[in-house]
């Protein structure tokens, strides 16, 4: 297995923990505001780069 391939396996464990950890304190409408504004961002800056 590939580092690429466990990196990626990790961070989508982390964003899935994350998601059950905003449900579980009653924070899940802020979790999606910050995902929705994070992959804004990330395309943005994907497109500034040269």
């Amino acid at each position: 297995m590939k580092i690429n391939k466990i990196r990626s396996l990790l961070y989508t464990g982390a964003k899935i923990l994350g998601d059950v950890n905003a449900i579980q304190k009653g924070n899940i409408l802020q979790r999606i505001v910050n995902r929705i504004l994070g992959r804004m961002i990330g395309k943005i800056f994907g497109k500034i780069k040269m």
